[in-house]
């Protein structure tokens, strides 16, 4: 079965996920399918911490991916903020 997930890179202390599809079989941080975006929890004021392709993402879950509950926690908080921008 195809998980959109993240999987942790970075630095200790230093976290950074990429938001991926991958076969739930594999370890969260090793193969994936597909890298769909990114989450950086320690951005800097002003930078970027998260970016999600909406069409990949969309095109996953018509695949039958199931979306792990922190993802779709994150895209529908990336969803409110491009709403309000």
């Amino acid at each position: 079965m195809v998980v959109i997930r993240l999987a942790r890179g970075g630095a200790k202390k230093r976290p950074f996920f990429n938001i991926v599809a991958a076969d739930s079989r594999f370890a969260s941080t090793g193969r994936f399918i597909e890298r769909i975006g990114f989450y950086d929890p320690k951005a800097p004021e002003g930078r970027e911490n998260l970016r999600v392709n909406g069409e990949r993402l969309a095109y996953w879950q018509s695949q039958g991916a199931q979306v792990s509950p922190t993802v779709a926690r994150l895209v529908k908080q990336a969803r409110k903020a491009a709403a309000a921008a």
